[in-house]
């Protein structure tokens, strides 16, 4: 070790936090150049106009008020909307930010360890696991477990400031850490705990116990107590829902059973990290002998460490971290449709670390093979994990390959084969989304997304009627399926039925009253019907919603054309292609206002833009010959007419004929 080369131990610590830090950047890098995935990704960040809006003073309301996706965390947003200031939507800078909290978080837990037991190389070894386990890549890897990243480093900060504080207990200091705590809280439910955990480190390894016998209680109600108030209101927050009517597909029982095996589960796979996936199918059956020897395995390993608390205190303390830490996501409380989740490992395996680190030497006495076989026993163990880790960093390069993957490792995945169909159907591999839409269904036949979802494959198939009855389903299924309602409206649009498809989308806003596209597909019928000022204002509402909406854009400035409004046209073109600078559709819509107004050679260079965006544009064509004729230029005008005409619209062509202008 480094003590024997006569390095200084503030030295010694200045390396491992520089080996910590290259480590894990090494392991983890590849991720820099991962894409988003269609789990989450879209609703906390791609899909998201809130986060697309980047950092405003609406943002900041929005992130504070909101309870999106059932959770209150708005630092999360606030992230996010940092992240899309920076980088946009090029994922590769939320996955540098998500892996920067996760190194300085492992950069913390190693000076808290270190700074209250004094054991440099126990401390660097826990942080180690921390930062190099392969059940933490999810939570590094996966952009929408920024929940999880962000709140560690909170809670790391949390408690190496309480260290702090307990040092010199002071005000000053108490209110750091309860604004570290703040923050923690304001990132995820999960750090509620918190609270429980500083008062074991109080135990071991801060010995404030001892010190305060005579008033031990008083001394921790007095210290904790606007803690477990923090964590209490918001644990009344997250739970308090009375619009939540997302089905409960698991009763209580159910819940309760498989709560002790998830939890034996997680034990496992810390020490024998296998077949992991970004979700695991809640089983339609545990055996009964695998509940009671779970449950039975907890009891006797919790009664051991309390038995043992006072001679080995570090077993007790590392178990209670792991347990306490675990229990509210252990699914009892209808979180999801999860059985269990690697990301819910992130926290809790700190305790476990600190119980092999601190209980593996203490069961061998002689100093000498201490020294000789747990150093480079540690070293292989990361080692190994370093390599597992690598390796499962792979799977998350995109969608497919991340669900391909899931798909070999776990059994009857319905969530897992429809987010591969949404995956597959992005790709343009339609039928092979179907597939697995097929697959999904025949494992859980009431689970409206993949009806929903299967619909719209149907939809872009053609399939009108097949799309119309899997809409049906889905609604059936779940009656406030603002999308399934949406979608549905979109057929009745597609085969004529302007009524019906009106009808559905005023259901769909009043599902969801910020439902952008419903007020954008709404507005296309009552164009289509000719109703254009209404057709206008619900752009317009799509674009109050949806600050991005280059589409919206597009088609109220058609309507502002028709109306000889050009100025406003142009003015929507403008945004549009400012939005979307590929926009052809656009383009050509200004190419076609600059014309009418006289502007020539403004309306020559959009047809161009939109002709170079859309080769095969015969309108494009068409029009641009149309300009170049009027302007005496007959050798180009001629030549895009016939151009046009080739591709089918002759317009132009016809035109130039009868004035004896092409041949």
């Amino acid at each position: 070790m480094l003590n024997k080369l006569n390095i200084s131990p503030e030295r010694q610590k200045l390396i491992i936090y520089i080996v910590l830090t290259v480590v894990t950047l090494a392991v983890f890098w590849q991720v820099n150049q991962y894409t988003f995935i269609n789990f989450d990704d879209n609703l906390y960040v791609t899909e998201n106009s809130h986060i697309k809006s980047g950092i405003t003073l609406e943002g900041f309301r929005w992130a504070f008020g909101t309870k999106y996706l059932g959770l209150w965390n708005p630092l999360v947003w606030l992230s996010f909307m940092l992240d899309y200031q920076l980088y946009g939507l090029n994922a590769s800078g939320y996955h540098v930010t998500n892996l920067i909290l996760h190194i300085m978080s492992t950069l913390l837990l190693f000076w808290l360890l270190n700074r209250m037991t004094g054991a440099v190389w126990k401390s660097a070894f826990v942080a180690a696991v921390f930062a190099l386990h392969p059940l933490h890549v999810e939570s590094v890897a996966w952009i929408a477990e920024r929940k999880d990243v962000l709140s560690a480093f909170f809670w790391m900060l949390t408690l190496c400031l309480y260290v702090y504080y307990t040092e010199k207990p002071v005000i000053r200091r108490y209110l750091l850490v309860l604004f570290s705590f703040v923050c923690a809280l304001m990132s995820k439910p999960m750090v509620v705990t918190l609270p429980v955990i500083m008062i074991l480190l109080d135990y071991w390894p801060l010995g404030r116990f001892e010190s305060k016998k005579d008033n031990l209680i008083i001394w921790q109600l007095k210290e904790k107590i606007p803690f477990f108030i923090l964590s209490a209101v918001l644990v009344i927050v997250t739970l308090y829902n009375p619009n939540d009517s997302s089905p409960k597909l698991f009763p209580l029982g159910s819940r309760i059973a498989n709560a002790p095996v998830a939890f034996v589960t997680y034990l496992e796979k810390t020490f024998w990290p296998h077949d992991m996936a970004i979700f695991y199918p809640f089983p339609s059956h545990i055996p009964i002998w695998q509940i009671i020897g779970a449950s039975l395995l907890i009891i006797f390993i919790s009664a051991v460490v309390i038995a043992m608390a006072k001679r080995l205190p570090y077993l007790f303390v590392g178990w209670m971290w792991y347990a306490i830490t675990i229990v509210p996501v252990i699914g009892i409380i209808h979180i999801s449709y999860y059985a269990m989740a690697d990301h819910y490992h992130y926290l809790p395996s700190v305790g476990i670390a600190i119980m092999l680190a601190w209980g593996i030497p203490a069961l061998i006495k002689s100093e000498e093979i201490k020294r000789k076989i747990l150093f480079p026993a540690g070293i292989i163990t990361l080692a190994i994990m370093a390599v597992l880790t690598w390796k499962q960093c792979g799977y998350w390069k995109n969608s497919i390959t991340l669900f391909n993957h899931a798909l070999q490792v776990t059994k009857n995945n319905y969530i897992v084969h429809g987010h591969l169909g949404v995956a597959l159907f992005t790709k343009g591999k339609t039928e092979e989304a179907i597939d697995h839409y097929n697959k999904a269904l025949r494992i859980t036949p009431c689970y409206s997304d993949t009806y929903n979802n299967r619909g719209i494959a149907y939809y872009e198939l053609g399939k009108y009627q097949q799309a119309i009855e899997d809409y049906n389903v889905a609604i059936h299924l779940n009656q406030e399926y603002a999308q399934a309602y949406n979608n549905r409206g979109l057929v009745y649009s597609r085969i004529g039925k302007y009524q019906q498809a009106i009808e559905d989308y005023n259901v769909a806003i009043y599902l969801n009253p910020e439902y952008a596209d419903a007020y954008y597909n709404r507005g296309i019928v009552y164009n289509n019907l000719g109703q254009y000022q209404r057709a206008i204002e619900e752009y317009s509402e799509a674009i109050r919603l949806k600050k991005d909406y280059a589409d919206a854009y597009n088609n109220r400035g058609t309507i502002y054309g028709k109306h000889r409004q050009y100025q406003l046209a142009i003015e929507d073109f403008n945004k549009a292609i400012l939005l979307k600078s590929d926009y052809a559709n656009a383009y050509y819509n200004r190419g076609r206002a600059y014309n009418i107004m006289g502007q020539y050679q403004s309306s020559i260079e959009n047809y161009n833009e939109t002709i170079r965006l859309k080769p095969d544009d015969a309108d494009a064509y068409n029009d641009r010959a149309i300009v170049y004729l009027n302007q005496g230029n007959k050798k180009i005008g001629c030549h895009d007419a016939k151009k046009a005409c080739a591709m089918g619209v002759c317009k132009a062509l016809v035109m130039a004929k009868n004035n004896a202008i092409c041949r």
